[in-house]
Order: C-alpha cells, then structure tokens, then sequence
C-alpha cells in the first residue's frame, strides 16, 4: 500500500519551487495545486476547468493525503497560479522528475524535434502560437525536457539550450535537418554522446557531397569501401515497407566532412511504401559519429520516429493539445509541461491499456491513480539488473 503523503508523490520534485504569489493573498498551497493538477492531468483533463471538475469529484479522495485549507480553488485560481508560475523553474523540476525516473540504457535514443501547438496563439495581442523544442527518450519512453520558443525557425538556437540540460554520455541524439549544425553536432559529442542528424536543404552542399559519395561508391558496388547494408520489412494496415539502410566510413570525398566534430560516417535509407498497388520511394541521407554499423544506423533512424510517434502524436490524440485553448503566454507553457509529465508517466505504466483508457481508468478508479501518483516506475537495463539513472538533468 502507497504512503499517501505529498512528500512521496510525483509532486514531490515541485515542493522546493518559488511560489510567485503575495503570502497574504494566498489562500491555497502552491505544491497542493500543482499536485492537484497533475492527478486531473492524469486523470483525462486538460484544461482550468476540466481539473476544478476532477478536483470536486475527488474531494474525499484528495484529502486523504492533502490538506485543501481553503477547499478546492476554482478554474480561475489554477489559470491564475499557472500563470504566475516561473516556467523555467517548473520545467526544472520536471526534468528532476524525468531524472528520478530515466535509468541507463546502452545508445538510448535522445530524438530531439518541435511541435507547434496550434491553437495556443492569440491573434488579438498578437501572441503566436507556442512551439516546444522536447526531447524523447526512446527507450525509457520519457520526456527529458522541453524549451519554448515562439516560432520553429528557433530552433536552432533553442536545440543547444536544451541539450545542454542534458547528461549524454553513451546516447545518441537524433535531430532533423533543422538541428544539423556543426555547433549542435559539436556540443553532442562534448557532452559525451554521439549523433546522427538528417540532411536536407539547409546543408545543401554536404548534402550534395554526401549524396554523389553514395553515387560514387555504388557504382563501384561498394567494393574496397568500409559500408555495412540492412535491410527490413513491415507489413501491416494495408500497407508493405521496405527499408534499406546503407552506411559509409570513408569521409575523405566529402570535404565539409572536416567541418563537423567527431563525424565518421554517412548513412542512406531507401524507403519504399506500396499501399493499394501504389508504390513512393524516398531517400533519405545522415551524418553522424556512430560508425558503420548498419544495425546501429537502423536504429538511430528508426528510434527518432519515436518522438513523432510516442510524443507528439499521442499529446494530439490523447490529451487533445493543438485543440486546448488556453493562451496565457506562461500558463500554456507550464500545462504543455503537465502534459509532458502525465504522458511520461502513462507510458511508463505497464497496465495493458492505451494512454486514452488508462486516463479513463485514472479517473474511475482511485487505486489506479493512487499508483500512477505515488508509486515510481522501475525500469531495467538490458542485463535485468537495476541500473542507476545515466539521462538526467545536468
């Protein structure tokens, strides 16, 4: 049976953060609001009003293990808190969370990528939209952390910011074209990790260069050249794709090869999709520190799709972000982290259920959230043995 008390929650990790408000208009305690919002995150809200709701049906069960002096706030009091919230110190104690929970894996998969969220602008006070620049650990299903930014061409000065938070060593970070700067590349490897970064129009000359070295060296049939070539299969949904990862070592064709610490090989992928009788084919072409590996280069590539995949589209599906409407230009920042969170945590549970239904679940049953709350997730490295936490907030 869980220990119901504050200390031994998620909300924890928030108790130590600087509340904004004036002592003497106080009249909720600022970790019992946050801990509030974070069960009716849990629990399928997803806005103000939705965790005023969650919290009055949850009266009995909140004072179990909180006190509520001045009963349940209403949906103003939290817009309101969540507002007064340093943003950079709430995601702060989230990445302490993220921390408490991420373990060592070998080449943890660190996809960094943004996600506008589209309804979050408001044109009136001419407020645009909020972009998230987050970064996903494949593997532990985790987010690491997030930094805002007010538009996507910032990434690239937003991606350093973020990586710098971040501990590394025996990961590889994927990023799209936007990230694939010789700086970015070189703070990876500072830090300790590898990286495998698309290629695309922003770097037009390496790409070229790296695309005419794979022209080159397939006419040769890839004799005397240190290359490695997988290739996979899926069938499913109607659909067959077919992946052919190749990768090369020798970088002596490719002269801005010397730009960029650390880089030692050069990938391709082949995908080719047949859905209905009809067939795309897509190539596709990376750089990065990881060697020739094949298998490794498959891995890489594969894992960033998880960002994609288990990040952003389940923060569209199941907690309906690009519908929420809360434009408060600190308020969305800081609920776009509960969200980070409650997925994380979700996706960290092993009920058999997906991320919509275990909300479902969380909301109808208090022992479910009770769990999801109070008790961490324990995860294992490949060995089956506990390992101590390697992806962590710097």
């Amino acid at each position: 049976m869980c220990d119901l008390s504050i200390e031994r929650s998620i909300g924890s990790h928030f108790a130590a953060l600087e509340d904004p408000r004036s002592s003497t208009q106080s009249r909720h305690k600022l970790i019992e609001v946050i801990v509030i919002a974070i069960a009716a995150t849990l629990s399928g809200a997803d806005g103000w009003t939705g965790v005023e709701t969650f919290a009055k049906a949850k009266k009995a069960w909140l004072l179990t293990f909180l006190e509520l002096p001045a009963g349940i706030p209403s949906h103003n009091t939290f817009g309101r808190v969540f507002g007064l919230i340093n943003p950079e110190q709430f995601a702060v104690c989230f990445r302490q969370w993220s921390a408490a929970v991420a373990t060592l894996l070998p080449d943890e998969i660190i996809a960094v990528d943004g996600k506008t969220l589209r309804r979050s602008h408001n044109r009136s006070k001419g407020l645009a939209a909020l972009h998230l620049v987050s970064a996903w650990a494949t593997a532990n299903r985790v987010v690491l952390g997030q930094v805002a930014t007010d538009a996507k061409s910032n990434e690239i000065t937003a991606i350093p910011r973020l990586l710098e938070w971040l501990k590394l060593q025996g990961c590889i970070v994927t990023i799209d074209a936007m990230g694939c700067q010789t700086k970015i590349a070189e703070q990876i490897i500072n830090q300790g990790g590898d990286y495998v970064l698309a290629l695309k129009g922003n770097q037009e000359t390496l790409a070229a260069e790296v695309e005419e070295a794979f022209i080159e060296a397939d006419a040769r049939g890839y004799a005397g050249v240190d290359s490695e070539f997988i290739e996979t299969v899926e069938r499913g949904h109607g659909r067959l794709e077919t992946r052919r990862y190749r990768t090369l070592g020798d970088c002596s064709g490719v002269p801005r090869s010397a730009l960029w610490k650390a880089m030692n090989m050069m990938g391709m992928v082949e995908s080719r999709r047949e859905v209905a009788g009809k067939v795309s084919i897509e190539t596709r072409y990376f750089i990065g520190s990881i060697g020739t590996s094949a298998t490794r280069f498959a891995h890489a590539v594969r894992g960033h799709w998880g960002v994609e995949n288990g990040l952003h589209w389940n923060l569209d599906i199941s907690f309906r972000e690009d519908e929420c409407r809360v434009r408060d230009p600190v308020a969305r920042e800081n609920l776009a982290v509960l969200r980070h969170l409650a997925l994380s945590r979700l996706k960290n549970d092993d009920t058999k259920l997906g991320l919509q239904n275990k909300r479902l679940k969380a909301a109808c049953n208090e022992d479910y959230l009770t769990k999801l709350l109070f008790e961490s997730p324990k995860r294992k490295d490949d060995t089956g043995a506990s390992a101590s936490a390697n992806i962590s907030s710097a």
